[in-house]
């Protein structure tokens, strides 16, 4: 039996080498980056175009606004029309410009056929270019 010091075993020597685990996670996301973002870079095509005097800047397309309110009333520039007029009004468009875009605004409780005269009455006019204008959002659930 001695009495002294106990032994300790050998302590474990400090690491003295780099983890790369982070490292090469980090370079991995960066290369997946790189993939995704590369064919959105090449797609853009610079180009120095020659100059012409005959050459016109395209115009914006024009744009006729048709509101249907809840109550099925027709307005046209912020103003209520009766259908016989709305009628005149979208034929003297349409001999103006046939390529007028025609933007239905209708409130979301319409009635479908009410929808439907004014797109015939547009169709008959002349005007084949209909959009249909909505809120964005959520969708409504059934």
């Amino acid at each position: 039996m001695s009495f002294g010091r106990l032994e300790r075993p050998q302590s474990a020597h400090p690491i003295s080498e780099i983890n790369v685990t982070p490292l090469v996670d980090v370079m991995l996301v960066l290369v997946v980056i790189f993939i995704l973002t590369a064919p959105l870079l090449t797609s853009a095509i610079k180009l120095d175009l020659p100059q012409s005097a005959a050459a016109k800047p395209v115009q914006a397309p024009v744009a006729l606004t048709i509101v249907v309110d809840r109550a099925g009333q027709t307005f046209l520039a912020d103003q209520a029309v009766t259908p016989e007029r709305l009628a005149q009004q979208l034929r003297q468009t349409a001999q103006a410009n046939p390529d007028t875009e025609l933007r239905l605004r209708a409130d979301a409780l319409v009635p479908y056929g009410r929808i439907v005269e004014v797109m015939g009455m547009a169709h008959q006019a002349g005007l084949h270019r209909i959009g249909f204008v909505a809120e964005p959002g959520a969708l409504a659930k059934p």
